[in-house]
C-alpha cells in the first residue's frame, strides 16, 4: 500500500491510495519520469472522506485507480468543482461516479 499526491489546474492537493503493486509501480515511474504517456489520474469517487486524504469529502476507489493518456470529456473536473458539486456527482455529472481530471498530475508520493 502506497499513499501519492495529485494536483490539478485548481492548484489544491488531493492524495489517493493504491494498493496494487502494478499500480504502485506505475505510479512510481509516473514520478521518475520514466512513464511520460499514462500520467493522469482516473477512477470511481466514493463519497466519504478519507483519512489519508484530509480536507476533501470524498476519495477515489483504491480497486479502481488507473492512470490515463486521454478520457472522454464527461469525466472530467477539478478536484474543487467536485467538492462543491458532490451533491450532483455519479447522476449526469460524473455518470458511475467516474472521475477522470484531464489536468491531475501526481506530485510525490506521501510517506
Amino acid at each position: 500500500m502506497a499513499d501519492f499526491a495529485f494536483t490539478d489546474y485548481s492548484g489544491k492537493e488531493f492524495v489517493i491510495r493504491l494498493e496494487n503493486e502494478q499500480r504502485i509501480a506505475e505510479a512510481r515511474r509516473i514520478l521518475s519520469g520514466e512513464e511520460t504517456m499514462s500520467t493522469h489520474v482516473m477512477g470511481r469517487i466514493r463519497k466519504s472522506r478519507a483519512d489519508y486524504n484530509p480536507g476533501w469529502s470524498f476519495h477515489l476507489d483504491p480497486d479502481t485507480i488507473t492512470f490515463f493518456t486521454m478520457a472522454i470529456e464527461v469525466c472530467d473536473s477539478s478536484i474543487t468543482y467536485l467538492e462543491d458539486h458532490l451533491d450532483e456527482a455519479c447522476g449526469a455529472f460524473l455518470p458511475g461516479c467516474f472521475w477522470c481530471p484531464w489536468s491531475s498530475k501526481l506530485t510525490r508520493e506521501v510517506s
